[in-house]
């Protein structure tokens, strides 16, 4: 089986843009919260206490990935009363594609292999 690499998300898009969506969600220790993260604000937008509820995780940790995916300009946020409401980017809905086939190759290859050996 070919290992799962950036070079081969066959998505159109920018070559950077296949490369930090991969390292966001392909490559890294925390691609998989980040992943999980993503799919829950496709349902509606949250704020970092109810993901944080929803994940079973520290607060911290979330809060940890919120600012990483907002750093990159996947996720905006709108602060209404000191509560901060997450909801996508249009940068992130530009390019949901090569989200969506990094988290689909992720998927198939968890039972066989999960080789992230990197781009």
């Amino acid at each position: 089986m070919q290992a799962l690499t950036v070079k081969s998300i066959e998505s159109k898009g920018h070559q950077e843009i296949k490369v930090l969506f991969w390292i966001l969600f392909g490559s890294t220790r925390g691609a998989p919260v980040r992943t999980k993260i993503v799919k829950l604000l496709r349902k509606q937008p949250y704020n970092t206490n109810q993901l944080y509820q929803e994940l079973s995780l520290d607060y911290k940790a979330v809060k940890h990935h919120m600012d990483i995916l907002e750093k990159n300009n996947l996720i905006d946020k709108l602060n209404l009363a000191h509560i901060s409401t997450y909801f996508f980017s249009p940068f992130f809905e530009e390019n949901r594609a090569v989200f969506d086939e990094i988290e689909s190759k992720m998927f198939s290859n968890t039972k066989s292999n999960n080789n992230f050996e990197g781009y």
